[in-house]
């Protein structure tokens, strides 16, 4: 039985969560929800997305989950325990992996406000949120120094999250990361490693662009 997952393109939660089943090799069926028309909701989506109503929300085997970390742990727990994917057998690489996973979370509010606002409002950033971007953007490049991947050494849900959220600034057609060397390249780099990850996020340049023509 198919694990159904409800979506939208355009979310990096939803593209992130795609991008782990896939990496786990999970039969999926990808159900596609525009939670900003409730006349379009699949009448089975209300009951199972209680009571946020949000994408992505998974259905496995009648459990239905909300929260894309959520939802990426609880596939790696359950499907491949002892993969590095989300190291549940190592405490502490686990607790690496989280915190940059939730780091994630700043990550995405930073390009929202100094990106996707003004594609969706037409209202130019402020200095704050342009600041706030670089400053987070900064600790990023930090965080992944000389690593392979973001979290270490090993490919994580971690890359897979922070993989989707910067699709977003295909909006810029990446000029954004050009401050930030080491994002930059893990960015292409590992994009590259994932046979899926086209399929996954290869629309989003283009819907970013009717977006921006339509609030033009």
């Amino acid at each position: 039985m198919p694990i159904d997952l409800y979506y939208a393109t355009l979310s990096p939660p939803c593209r992130a969560v795609l991008m782990t089943l896939r990496q786990l090799n999970l039969d999926v069926n990808v159900i596609t929800t525009d939670v900003h028309k409730k006349e379009s909701w699949p009448p089975q989506f209300l009951k199972l997305s209680y009571p946020q109503h949000t994408v992505p929300t998974l259905v496995d085997d009648g459990f239905p989950l909300g929260e894309s970390r959520a939802i990426m742990q609880y596939l790696v727990s359950k499907y491949a325990p002892n993969s590095d994917l989300y190291p549940t057998h190592d405490l502490k690489k686990r607790a690496h992996v989280d915190r940059l996973l939730y780091y994630d979370m700043s990550i995405w509010y930073a390009i929202v406000n100094a990106t996707v606002m003004k594609i969706f409002r037409g209202v130019e950033p402020t200095e704050s949120a342009l600041k706030n971007f670089k400053k987070n953007f900064n600790v990023l490049n930090d965080f992944i120094g000389n690593n392979k991947y973001v979290a270490g050494n090993e490919l994580t849900i971690a890359d897979l999250s922070y993989l989707a959220t910067i699709s977003t600034l295909a909006i810029n057609d990446y000029k954004d990361l050009d401050e930030f060397p080491n994002v930059k390249n893990w960015f292409f780099r590992v994009q590259k490693e994932l046979p899926y990850f086209d399929d996954v996020n290869g629309k989003v340049p283009e819907l970013w662009k009717q977006h921006s023509s339509a609030n033009k």
